[in-house]
């Protein structure tokens, strides 16, 4: 059995604490029945995760990673990650996890990295990763592209305010906003009704329903943009626009908006991308450019009352569906970027197979129709990344061997090999001989060396004894958050690479949260480190801990005030068996677990009187 890895972003809390009791009465268990049982420990570089802490902590003293260029910040990655890890390790063994810690792993080791290499190389040599130019969940704050599950939901049934990370004032949410498009050599204007505004630079047509009588006789008819008068923008049908929703009629910014791609796609309208990297609005918005999108969009709306063409904003009759960055909490902003892809339909199937054969089986067996659902659905995978902490991509960008001349959008040859000078040998056999290779600078998805995890442990792709005596496993425990971030795709990678599923057995255990029902999470500041529970702790080094992290100064309060209401003496000693009974106690009720520390307390006693009897009947 592998233990799923923790990041080395902090510490455990005790949302991994219940992952280590349950696993660990697993193999105890077995062991008691005779069985050689192996339990792989192990660590997870964590890409956006971890640098994106480290990030925080150079931007305390003034620094970006820019500063100190790609060298120097990955010497710091590694030392926070040496830090943390060793810390972890310590945490997991004072849990008392019976791990083999001799086979301990981490997903940058030398041994795993080799097998994210060829893992890569031998699903782009079957073309099952390709590259590709498309619209991609972008992370501005983190300058990145996301895959799909790695975007919430914010949703907004009523307008209010949202904080934005790396932007001081709060961002409008719930409305729509309406202004005027005057129609080209006419008095005549049409109406539309939009929740981005700021967005209008990249407007290239305005939809209409062909059977809207209203707007029939507009069809065709190009409108002046107040902004960019010589941008062709038309006025157009399309059968899904709503002519209740709104004006009835729809600014269309097919760079991005999905829904707004696709119409583009169908009516063959240009991409017009209006934001930069990181946020901000590019030169298309001619005397914006420079500005936070969300200033633009104050500055735009002002700009439009002025010339006239305001109209007013309106409470948005239909909930709202923000897609937001689940690991830096900012608003994801659709864009076009070519990234690394993988094609997961063979993959998906055979992993939905395997299910419905009873191949692999799911407990509890409610999340096989879940399994069924996101397989059956799934989109090709985006595992490229815009990081520098993470497995570098091994593909070649094939250039002139003229270093003066400029690469263009045009030089998108590739090779994918396993050293730069196996790239260039390659690329002259393809390209001639007049050729110089430059290597990817993007990273890859977190998720795809931990995918190869139940099987690069063991030394694959080189066939080890110990590939040949523990491959496949027999079992994982999970926590259910992560099925198809990382269960399903180490099944998908498995089934592809090795023809074998990793595990038959996958048992989940639901998420703990804190007695309050909210997530633990260190930007909540609700997140408690089993040690503390184990050896107990006062309150105020549990406050010195919230005042030593990275949370905001009205987070921090609401944490501190938190604290000082739930543990107002700090917490007691209560052992690492009181803990991990405590949490199995709950997985009697079957769903997420809202923990309160001081019932520990109570189970304390309890181990202490079994542990008595336990004395009294030997003795």
């Amino acid at each position: 059995m592998i233990m799923p890895p923790p990041n080395v972003t902090g510490y455990l809390h005790l949302g991994h604490t219940m992952m280590v009791a349950v696993e660990d009465t697993l193999v105890r268990f077995e062991r008691m029945r005779g069985r050689n049982v192996c339990w792989v420990p192990g660590t997870d570089h964590a890409g956006i995760a971890t640098q994106s802490v480290v990030e925080r902590q150079l931007l305390k003293q003034g620094v970006s990673r820019h500063d100190l260029g790609r060298e120097e910040f990955l010497r710091r990655v590694w030392q926070w990650k040496e830090e943390k890890g060793d810390r972890i390790l310590f945490q997991l063994k004072r849990l008392g996890a019976s791990c083999d810690w001799s086979r301990e792993a981490f997903t940058m080791s030398p041994q795993l990295s080799a097998a994210v290499q060829a893992a890569f190389i031998t699903l782009f040599e079957r073309r099952l990763i390709y590259r590709a130019e498309r619209l991609v969940s972008w992370s501005p704050h983190l300058n990145t592209a996301l895959s799909d599950i790695e975007v919430d939901v914010f949703e907004v049934e009523k307008p209010g305010t949202m904080r934005v990370p790396g932007f001081d004032k709060p961002v409008e949410v719930g409305w729509l906003w309406v202004f005027k498009y005057q129609v080209c050599d006419s008095e005549e204007a049409i109406e539309v009704a939009t929740s981005r505004p700021e967005t209008m630079f990249g407007d290239t047509a305005v939809a209409v329903n062909p059977r809207d009588a209203r707007f029939q006789h507009l069809i065709g008819k190009r409108l002046v943009h107040p902004f960019v008068p010589a941008r062709e923008v038309r006025v157009i049908a399309d059968e899904h626009c709503d002519p209740e929703y709104g004006t009835g009629a729809v600014k269309i910014t097919p760079a991005h908006d999905k829904n707004d791609f696709a119409l583009g796609q169908r009516h063959g309208l240009p991409l017009v991308n209006v934001f930069t990297d990181d946020g901000y609005m590019n030169e298309e918005a001619g005397a914006f450019a420079g500005l936070h999108r969300f200033v633009a969009r104050v500055e735009v709306l002002k700009q439009l009352e002025q010339r006239g063409l305001f109209v007013g904003k309106v409470k948005n009759p239909r909930k709202m569906a923000i897609p937001i960055c689940s690991r830096s909490g900012d608003v994801v902003e659709y864009m076009m970027k070519p990234q690394w892809y993988v094609d997961c339909q063979r993959m998906a199937a055979r992993a939905v197979d395997a299910v419905r054969s009873g191949a692999l089986q799911l407990f509890p067996e409610n999340y096989t129709k879940q399994w069924d659902y996101w397989l059956g659905n799934i989109q090709d995978w985006c595992i490229s990344r815009q990081l520098w902490w993470g497995h570098r991509i091994p593909a070649y960008r094939v250039l002139s061997a003229d270093v003066a001349r400029a690469p263009t959008a045009a030089d998108e040859r590739w090779v994918v090999a396993a050293s730069a000078e196996e790239a260039l040998a390659r690329a002259q056999r393809e390209f001639g001989a007049d050729v110089r290779v430059e290597q990817d600078e993007d990273v890859l998805d977190t998720w795809f060396s931990s995918g190869l995890f139940p099987f690069s442990v063991f030394g694959w792709p080189a066939q080890t004894p110990a590939l040949a005596k523990f491959f496949p496993t027999d079992v994982l425990e999970t926590g259910v958050d992560i099925l198809f971030f990382w269960v399903a795709r180490m099944v998908m990678l498995s089934l592809e690479l090795t023809d074998a599923l990793p595990f038959t057995r996958v048992v989940l255990h639901p998420l703990v949260r804190d007695s309050h029902g909210r997530k633990m999470s260190k930007s909540l500041g609700n997140i408690i480190d089993p040690l503390d529970v184990i050896e107990g702790v006062s309150l105020e080094t549990l406050q010195a801990g919230l005042r030593s992290g990275n949370l905001k100064e009205s987070e921090l309060k609401r944490a501190l005030d938190a604290q000082q209401k739930e543990f107002p003496t700090g917490i007691s000693e209560c052992g690492a068996d009181a803990l991990r009974f405590a949490l199995l106690s709950y997985l009697r009720a079957g769903k997420d677990i809202n923990l309160d520390v001081n019932r520990v307390v109570a189970y304390r006693h309890f181990c202490n009187k079994l542990w008595n009897a336990a004395k009294f009947a030997v003795g």
